[in-house]
């Protein structure tokens, strides 16, 4: 790969040897090569373009709060689409980049009284990873209130996709399974509500947060799906792996179902002990664990 040769493309911003544990939430991984941040959607084009027709390596990343890097370096290109950030509110409508920051958007909605969004008000990820993804917590997720989003197409054609095409599902979407789409920007229908009520229930789930999950270290949240009418957590407490750990990758005392880094956890450490936590369940109960997170190598 020839890093001239991306400068040469002036898209934007270009990064070399980057440490990859400045861009993750668990703080952990190796170097990459290279990290690029667009500075739109047409020098996104541009880049994608080059990358693939010279077959360099890349991924998008969102706030890395869902990534497992191991800890080899990552020989090719890390973008982030910071500069898609755009924020237009029309009373109770929403389009917004796939940059933008989750929790930013979630307390500004409920500044002008939109309730909605208050079950991502503590999830540390772009609205394109939270698309991605479709994130959720306490029983609602991105899927009831994106209307539509706005993709890149492999062929690089901008498309809109409809609720419905986005094909949302418990922690998964249309983009999920197809990897060489693009979410570059997404519209949300909220509801009016009342100010107070709506920050009210977000202190309140700030509060169950604090109590509930060991936010006082680096972690990327729920490491497994939680099984149909069970809960991943109580599963991994009841094979003895509350605390358990793996050079500086350790269960959470506080919740099983989150492996904090209570060190320099390395990403292989933290990868290792979510498959031996696979592995004892599935041997144990006979229950396959789904894991939300991502192993990048």
């Amino acid at each position: 790969m020839d890093i001239k040769e991306i400068k040469k493309l002036k898209v934007g911003e270009v990064l070399t040897n980057v440490n990859i544990k400045k861009y993750t939430t668990y703080h952990a991984g190796g170097i990459a090569t290279c990290l690029v941040i667009p500075k739109d959607v047409d020098k996104l084009i541009v880049l994608l373009k080059y990358l693939k027709e010279n077959n360099i390596k890349h991924k998008i990343l969102g706030n890395g709060s869902n990534l497992i890097f191991s800890d080899s370096l990552y020989d090719g290109v890390l973008i982030k689409l910071d500069k898609l950030d755009k924020l237009e509110i029309t009373g109770n409508k929403i389009v917004v980049g796939a940059g933008y920051n989750l929790i930013k958007l979630a307390i500004k909605t409920a500044n002008l009284s939109l309730t909605g969004l208050e079950f991502a008000s503590g999830i540390p990820g772009t609205i394109g990873g939270a698309v991605f993804m479709n994130a959720g917590a306490y029983n609602s997720d991105m899927g009831y209130f994106v209307q539509k989003v706005k993709v890149l197409t492999p062929s690089y054609e901008i498309k809109t996709l409809t609720n419905k095409e986005m094909d949302f599902h418990y922690r998964s979407s249309f983009l999920q399974k197809n990897r060489d789409y693009v979410c570059l920007e997404a519209t949300l229908l909220l509801r009016h509500g009342k100010k107070e009520t709506i920050l009210e229930v977000i202190r309140d789930r700030k509060e169950r947060r604090i109590q509930s999950q060991p936010l006082e270290y680096p972690s990327a949240g729920s490491v497994f799906r939680n099984p149909e009418g069970m809960y991943a957590g109580k599963l991994i407490e009841d094979i003895g792996y509350k605390g358990k750990r793996k050079g500086d990758a350790m269960v959470s005392l506080k919740h099983a179902n989150f492996i904090v880094n209570v060190g320099n956890a390395s990403g292989d450490d933290i990868k290792a002990l979510i498959l031996e936590i696979k592995e004892k369940v599935k041997e144990e109960y006979n229950v396959d664990l789904k894991v939300e997170q991502e192993f990048v190598e």
